[in-house]
């Protein structure tokens, strides 16, 4: 019997549906198209008044931390590698984008938030900024089965967001 290909990620897949759906759910581009915002670079103005640094992965290290000279390795066993990063005043925004259609480990990945949270603190805190942890997800996590996921996330003191259906459709993940 042959195998069936897997349309809907999760294994092979994951990688390459996650991946689209990071690039797709561009915080910049989102960002440059409201009203007042202009992005340079990894700068965000509004109204000719930087409000807002942009960071991902690598970048948070390379362009943040390390020219303050926080050395990750100094705080934390193992480098973490944000999807977004978004700092604001004294305020560090980590930003998980999480993409799903049919069940699969990031089932298991969505509880481990507090842990990385920590993590992330432990670097920030020699500038004094405090860190806030927030999940950007596609329609499959308003399935009921997520109920209690989502009040723990919440009731850990952190957010998500849901990614419209029609942004996501009109992009074909």
């Amino acid at each position: 019997m042959s195998r069936k290909p897997n349309i809907y990620g999760g294994g092979a897949q994951t990688n390459a549906n996650g991946l689209k759906f990071e690039r797709d759910t561009d915080l910049l581009q989102i960002i440059s198209s409201i009203d007042g915002y202009k992005v340079e670079g990894n700068k965000v103005y509004r109204s000719e008044n930087l409000v807002a640094e942009y960071f991902s992965k690598h970048s948070l290290y390379t362009m943040f931390l390390e020219p303050k000279g926080i050395f990750y390795k100094n705080y934390i066993s193992a480098k973490l590698l944000p999807d977004d990063v978004l700092i604001v005043g004294d305020t560090c925004y980590i930003i998980e984008k999480k993409y799903q259609k049919v069940g699969g480990s990031v089932d298991e990945k969505l509880v481990t938030f507090p842990f990385k949270k920590e993590q992330y603190q432990k670097m920030f805190s020699p500038l004094d900024m405090k860190v806030e942890f927030y999940y950007l997800l596609n329609d499959w996590f308003e399935n009921e089965r997520y109920r209690d996921t989502l009040a723990y996330i919440e009731n850990k003191g952190s957010r998500y967001f849901f990614v419209p259906k029609e942004l996501i459709d009109s992009v074909n993940i």
